[in-house]
């Protein structure tokens, strides 16, 4: 596209490119650096060289190098008792910028997101079902739309764009109520190269709630552990694993796609647990008794919904979980478990409370229990997450 540039800094495409080991681990040690500034914050060069095991020395040609691009600056003097004041170094919210492309089942969100996750825009489109040609056609006009938005230096440094879309889409189409044969064009579709046809930049392509993990890895608020299984409560649920203090995607991108595990239901019938723990549950129970669901997505400080018409979808949603979450724990003994969703944050902490106690009536013998928190990105998890793909690829260090 014309008028959009890659991004100048050169440091991941040398490491990736390059036959020298001492400039491989040059970039590697600058991803290191920027990973570790980026989940503690900012820090002295003292403090980076004991955190990494690397030499003063090498701390320092680093940190200037990353300076000199743009990628770090200068925080305040932190002043001492003893010897000189030492000088923090921090993420520069203009070194780099990310664009992010969420694709649901009803709706498409892009945005643009600074360095440190600042949203600087924001475009969303509705849709009765997606399909290529109307998802394509979003990301042309939205891309298009946004970088005429910012100035001509952020355009130059957008780094990449991440799509966050559900794997498999063509065989949601009955769930969603929709003709197969309108979605059957994803099958085959390759989405990622098309939309990297129609750009200067580089785009990656990730499943949406194992996205919204890696959102909550790189941008969220919290603290949570190396190691955790994150579940996004959507229109369908999914999920992600976080390894090592990174995303895991597995061998094919879809680890942690908790959906299609199965659970036995409160009827005693087995089913995946997308059938009974997803918003869709939810919409269709108030569509069926209030008349009309449409405010559960387009309102998301609170949904007016008849308390025993949650409580119902609770009682099939939360059982369901707790499953999930004990096989999770005897499969890969997660310390922590994050919830969250694409709804209130009253809704997602009744849930969180609700599959804490649900845990505690399980049959759990030689078992640890994971704690059960709130993941702290919410709606925006899945378009963040999409923005954290080009920005984990080529600036910090993966599992």
């Amino acid at each position: 596209m014309a008028g959009i540039e890659p991004n100048p800094t050169d440091m991941i495409d040398e490491f990736e490119a390059t036959g020298s080991n001492q400039s491989g681990m040059r970039a590697r040690n600058e991803r290191l650096v920027l990973s570790i500034l980026r989940r503690v914050g900012p820090l002295p060069k003292a403090e980076i060289a004991r955190k990494t095991g690397l030499s003063a020395q090498t701390v320092s040609v680093i940190m200037r190098a990353l300076e000199a691009d743009g990628l770090l600056e200068r925080g305040e003097k932190l002043r001492g008792k003893v010897g000189q004041p030492s000088v923090p170094m921090r993420l520069a919210p203009t070194g780099a910028y990310f664009l992010g492309m969420k694709v649901g089942r009803r709706s498409a969100e892009l945005i643009l997101v600074d360095f440190v996750g600042t949203e600087i825009a924001h475009l969303h489109q509705t849709y009765s079902y997606p399909t290529p040609e109307l998802v394509l056609d979003f990301a042309r006009r939205a891309v298009t739309e946004l970088c005429a938005s910012v100035s001509d230096a952020q355009r130059r440094r957008i780094a990449g764009m991440g799509i966050a879309s559900p794997f498999y889409l063509w065989e949601w189409a009955s769930m969603i109520g929709v003709d197969p044969e309108k979605m059957d064009a994803w099958r085959g579709f390759d989405l990622r190269a098309e939309m990297a046809d129609l750009f200067d930049f580089p785009v990656y392509l990730g499943n949406d709630a194992t996205s919204a993990c890696g959102a909550e890895l790189t941008f969220g608020t919290g603290d949570p552990p190396a190691d955790f299984l994150y579940i996004y409560i959507g229109y369908f649920v999914g999920g992600g694993i976080a390894l090592h203090g990174a995303l895991y995607t597995g061998r094919a991108g879809n680890a942690g796609a908790v959906g299609p595990f199965l659970v036995s239901a409160q009827d005693g019938d087995r089913r995946q647990l997308l059938d009974v723990a997803s918003l869709i549950g939810l919409e269709r129970r108030v569509e069926a008794q209030q008349g009309n669901a449409a405010h559960m997505f387009g309102q998301q400080d609170h949904w007016t919904i008849e308390p025993e018409i949650l409580d119902a979808w609770l009682a099939d949603a939360v059982p369901a979980l707790a499953q999930l979450i004990l096989a999770g724990s005897a499969i890969m003994d997660f310390p922590a478990v994050l919830i969250d969703g694409h709804m209130p944050t009253d809704l997602r902490d009744r849930v969180i409370a609700a599959v804490t106690k649900e845990l505690e009536t399980q049959p759990r013998q030689g078992l640890q229990i994971p704690t059960i928190s709130a993941g702290t990105l919410g709606p925006r998890a899945r378009p963040l997450g999409a923005a954290s793909l080009p920005l984990s690829k080529r600036f910090m260090l993966e599992a």
